[in-house]
């Protein structure tokens, strides 16, 4: 703990490095989830191929993806950025789909009924009632990026890993506690963040 508040500026610049990296692969995440997730909500049959093809990318080892991705996009943060957006995409669309399905068709029925257009149903219908389950999804996927974020220091991509695996090479148990309290501290806070958007996503009546 002594080192967190001896090197203010350095903390700062890391948690800085590696919250911009989360942010950006959550970012770009969601907006390949989100008309992934309409078309299998859309095309039912795709949900087995699809679901099936993100669970096998979800089982390689972050490490070995990361690696994996160095040739193509360099060793640099955005191959680290990419492996977070693929490790996060199953537990995005699984959530948004399940979140679709969930919807009673009725309620569908009764906006287009209302002469609701197919972009209005969306956006005042299936959006807030399918918000709670996705920003659980988001909140799930954060904590998984910020954990790859971490090993992604070891590819020259900045972030609070530095003081992980520069503790160990030079066996300073300082940095090393170091770096994992702060990644833990990030982590409770942006999950806790999330949580609380996801509590206030809740319809009234399911608070």
């Amino acid at each position: 703990m002594a080192y967190l508040l001896n090197h203010p500026g350095e903390i700062a610049t890391l948690v800085w490095q590696h919250l911009q990296m989360t942010l950006t692969a959550l970012a770009i995440a969601i907006l390949i989830a989100v008309p992934i997730a309409l078309l299998i909500n859309r095309v039912r049959w795709l949900s087995v191929p699809v679901m099936g093809l993100l669970g096998i990318f979800y089982t390689i080892p972050s490490l070995a993806l990361i690696i994996f991705l160095v040739p193509v996009f360099g060793l640099n943060a955005t191959s680290v950025i990419v492996a977070m957006v693929i490790y996060t995409q199953v537990i995005l669309v699984r959530n948004l789909t399940v979140g679709l399905e969930g919807i009673d068709r009725s309620v569908l029925e009764a906006a287009r009924g209302m002469g609701m257009s197919l972009w209005q149903r969306w956006w005042w219908v299936q959006v807030p009632l399918v918000l709670p389950v996705f920003v659980a999804g988001v909140r799930i996927s954060a904590v998984v990026a910020i954990a790859i974020a971490t090993i992604g220091a070891k590819f020259n991509a900045g972030g609070l890993g530095r003081l992980l695996f520069d503790g160990i090479q030079t066996n300073r148990i300082d940095k090393i506690w170091a770096g994992s309290i702060a990644v833990a501290i990030l982590a409770f806070a942006l999950n806790g963040l999330l949580l609380w958007l996801e509590q206030c996503s809740q319809p009234a009546n399911q608070q």
